[in-house]
């Protein structure tokens, strides 16, 4: 789904340019006549799926420096690029003070325009990622902070809010993957609990001999090896949440204590003469059939009834594909930022590759998925090249690396064993590189035609280029065989000189 792109401008023509040009670049535009046309789609029902404003600064009425200090004051705008006829430093200051990402004098040619929106829609995406990481350790993570866009999710979010006006206890239940645990933290945001503690535990990771003492705590003494009092968790989500990951993991056991203290509101540590009261707000999630659980004894059927009473599904990712081309260019933005890598988008092949396929693991695959594209790409964008795995399930893409033409490389050496790699002797001139014939293996020239010992900097050279034409210039594959990181690689080429060979 491509991205939405407000275009505000006074003058129809220009509009009507901005707008072909725009959606050369392969976004989506809407149009507004002036300023105040602008603020209401802003704050109407199509505000939140604008994902960038391409604003004039001089129009009658209500004008582009007015529309800046008005959407300052919201609690989300889009990127704002403002454009105008005239290019004073002062006004691209003043503009960029007032909240504007970029500045463009008209004409624009495309290429400035392409730069601008691209660079305006990374920033953006990172701002977005540095707010959630901040809410989330904050307590404050809503739905709206979610990267949710399809109709599948609507119904999560309207189950969500409604949990999050209550103190009812939430049994979230999905595939491995959906996200149970972000669904979890934004009911708290938005509750009443919002930047209380939100303590997460994972029942399926924790050994069975110590689930009591990780989950109600310990007296020093209780048992061997408690050379110390501990605190658990439930006591550490005092006044906050617990979230309990795979509830249908908790041994019998516990799962009586755990009833216990959501009937009594108290728990009792290990080695404890007294009970603990304690407030806490259950959210519970589960990828298994807790039912079946039920039927075959392995969970208690009276804790199921008392977990179960707000239930929200969460659909996997294959029902709602609508959220893959966000979700997978948050995770693009986030990856290159982290890995120092300037990719900047996913050409319309791979996005299509990426929206046909089911993805079995969820929204944790795809970000599986982007972060190993990002480590592969050689070029400014991503393609299918770099999603072979995925490539290979879809019918009708194929991930190959691209054919490049074999070089050769004659150099004079001695006759004689002097060739790392050859067996025997090796005549005046050799081929060095794929395919050179009348020979049964590659090799190195180790001397030089007055029998002097080539350095070791001229070999590794010849062994890069080596590399480069046998693998055909994919640098991942080069660097493997190489034995050496991709990072070292490209730097050992620029030294040498080899960049050009690079196809």
């Amino acid at each position: 789904m491509a991205k939405l792109v407000l275009i505000v401008d006074d003058d129809p023509t220009q509009r009507r340019i901005l707008e072909e040009t725009i959606k050369r670049l392969g976004y989506e535009t809407k149009t507004a006549q002036g300023g105040e046309q602008a603020l209401q789609i802003l704050d109407g029902p199509d505000g939140a799926a604008i994902a960038l404003v391409l604003l004039d600064l001089v129009m009658p009425g209500i004008g582009g420096m007015e529309v800046l200090k008005r959407t300052a004051q919201r609690s989300s705008t889009p990127p704002i690029i403002v454009q105008t006829a005239n290019g004073s430093i002062d006004a691209a200051i003043t503009a960029m003070r007032a909240g504007a990402v970029d500045f463009v004098v008209k004409p624009t040619s495309i290429e400035r325009l392409e730069v601008s929106i691209k660079s305006a829609l990374k920033i953006e995406a990172l701002q977005g990622e540095i707010t959630r990481i901040k809410k989330k350790a904050e307590g404050t993570l809503t739905f709206s902070d979610l990267i949710i866009r399809g109709q599948a999710m609507q119904r999560v979010i309207a189950l969500g809010r409604r949990a999050a006006a209550s103190n009812i206890p939430v049994l979230i239940e999905g595939e491995s993957g959906v996200g149970k645990e972000l669904i979890a933290r934004a009911i708290q945001g938005e509750g009443e609990r919002r930047s209380k503690p939100f303590v997460t535990v994972n029942c399926g990771a924790i050994p069975e001999n110590l689930v009591e003492s990780i989950l109600f705590g310990h007296e020093k003494g209780s048992f061997t090896g408690a050379v110390e009092r501990r605190v658990g968790k439930f006591q550490e989500a005092d006044t906050g949440t617990l979230f309990l990951d795979e509830i249908g993991e908790l041994p019998l056991d516990a799962q009586v204590k755990l009833l216990r203290a959501l009937q009594e509101g108290e728990i009792d540590p290990v080695g404890s003469k007294k009970p603990v009261k304690v407030n806490f707000r259950l959210i519970s999630a589960t990828n298994r059939d807790t039912i079946q659980l039920v039927k075959e004894g392995k969970f208690r059927e009276d804790l199921y009834y008392r977990l179960n009473v707000f239930p929200v599904w969460v659909p996997p990712l294959r029902d709602r594909l609508e959220d893959v081309p966000e979700l997978a260019l948050h995770f693009l933005a986030r990856f290159a930022a982290e890995e120092g890598r300037r990719v900047g988008g996913i050409d319309q092949e791979a996005m299509q590759l990426l929206t046909s396929y089911s993805w079995p693991g969820n929204v944790r695959q795809l970000e599986n998925a982007m972060f190993r594209a990002i480590v592969l790409a050689d070029g400014p964008q991503l393609t299918v090249a770099e999603f072979p795995q995925i490539a290979a399930h879809v019918e009708g893409f194929r991930a190959t690396i691209p054919p490049a033409p074999a070089q050769v490389d004659r150099r004079p050496v001695m006759n004689g064993p002097a060739m790392i790699g050859a067996e025997n002797t090796v005549p005046h001139t050799v081929e060095v590189g794929p395919g050179a014939p009348g020979r049964s293996s590659l090799g190195i020239p180790a001397v030089t035609d007055a029998g002097e010992i080539r350095s070791l900097e001229a070999m590794e050279a010849d062994m890069i280029r080596l590399a480069l034409g046998r693998y055909r210039g994919h640098m991942t594959e080069v660097a493997k065989r190489l034995g050496i990181g991709r990072s070292t690689l490209y730097r050992k080429m620029r030294e040498f000189g080899l960049e050009e060979r690079v196809s």
